[in-house]
């Protein structure tokens, strides 16, 4: 399954301009999350991972304060696929990364953001630290990390989607949410809440136009990229879908959900010299604790 095997290789790396982080050393170093819970097993799948992050970042680009920061204050329009890469292997640290590391990037990240603020074109003042802000980045990533895992990687109980947000909750307050949602439930409750701040922008077309062109993954597997925008499209929320006007057209086309699928499964079973292994290496745990 070479095409799977590709795409971790790149989707898993530490992107370039990036301080690599060694996620198996010192021996024994707990990680942020511990090695059974929900979190390690969904963040391992580079097919989900992927798809789960386009479609976080689409839901993020819903809400005008926070659009305006990314489109303003990044290097996405620049730089997509660093961008992309960058944010990832965030969350990839967050994940499997000694706890010790793991909280000194979300330290520099935190820093980074308290600069960060201005004005919207409506003339919305933002802050990139404002807590309602970082709620809803941060939950719609839990979102989209979930879902995508449970449509392209392997399916979760209810009460395993449950425990993978209850099992952020310290996680999320370091990054400076001060809200607390320990479920599915809760987590949808947020997302109405700011339904009625949502609004369409051509930013969100721009956005996918601009990573179906980017070379986020090799050129052999680059159209495993289209059909992974297309699926994170999907994976939006209907009612979000709605909001921003994405049509069906922007879903996926007939067989490339079960292709997505097929490499998904791959992610399960395919052992890579990457963080989630390396991990387990340095917890004392065999290197394939995670696959099947």
């Amino acid at each position: 399954m070479w095409p799977a095997d590709q795409i971790a290789r790149v989707l898993l790396a530490p992107p370039r301009g990036v301080k690599a982080i060694d996620f198996a050393r010192p021996a024994g170093a707990p990680a942020l999350f511990a090695p059974d819970s929900v979190t390690w097993a969904v963040m391992k799948n580079p097919i989900s991972l992927l798809i789960g992050g386009i479609a976080a970042v689409i839901m993020e680009l819903a809400e005008p304060r926070v659009r305006t920061g990314v489109w303003e204050h990044t290097h996405f329009r620049e730089d997509p696929a660093g961008r992309i890469r960058r944010t990832g292997y965030a969350a990839l640290a967050t994940t499997y990364a000694p706890a010790e590391q793991a909280r000194a990037l979300i330290a520099r990240v935190n820093a980074m953001h308290a600069r960060v603020g201005g004005v919207t074109p409506a003339g919305l003042p933002y802050r990139a630290d404002d807590p309602e802000l970082l709620a809803w980045v941060y939950a719609t990533a839990q979102f989209g990390f979930v879902e995508a895992y449970c449509r392209y990687g392997c399916d979760l109980s209810a009460e395993e989607r449950d425990r993978f947000y209850a099992e952020a909750v310290a996680v999320a307050a370091l990054w400076g949410v001060r809200e607390v949602w320990r479920s599915a439930t809760e987590a949808e409750t947020l997302f109405q809440r700011m339904r009625p701040k949502l609004e369409r922008s051509d930013i969100v077309f721009e956005f996918l136009q601009i990573l179906r062109r980017a070379p986020l993954l090799p050129s052999l597997a680059r159209p495993v990229q289209g059909l992974a925008i297309r699926a994170a499209v999907e994976l939006t929320p209907a009612w979000a879908r709605d909001v921003l006007g994405l049509g069906p057209r922007l879903g996926l086309p007939f067989g490339g959900g079960l292709l997505l699928r097929t490499l998904g499964a791959a992610g399960e079973r395919i052992v890579l010299d990457a963080p989630p292994a390396q991990a387990c290496a340095r917890m004392g745990l065999a290197r394939a604790y995670l696959y099947r």
